[in-house]
């Protein structure tokens, strides 16, 4: 049990190294010019199927959650 603790620092330390060598590729100047550019999409559209059903099922549970709510105060 003590050369466990004993070897955490270490473990920690050659965790936390590795994970600064990783290199991330920046997206952001791609995203920026989907998200300017005019083609009468809305902003919360733009991004794809994924957005648009995402927004798909938001939309329909807050119908949804909606008519329950009006239908317990009749």
């Amino acid at each position: 049990m003590l050369q466990n603790l004993l070897g955490f620092p270490q473990i920690a330390q050659r965790t936390i190294s590795m994970v600064s060598h990783r290199h991330f590729e920046n997206k952001f100047p791609e995203k920026q010019k989907l998200f300017q550019e005019d083609n009468g999409t809305s902003v919360h559209l733009k991004d794809g199927v994924a957005d648009a059903l995402l927004y798909r099922a938001i939309m329909s549970l807050n119908s949804w959650w909606n008519s329950i709510c009006h239908i317990s105060w009749l």
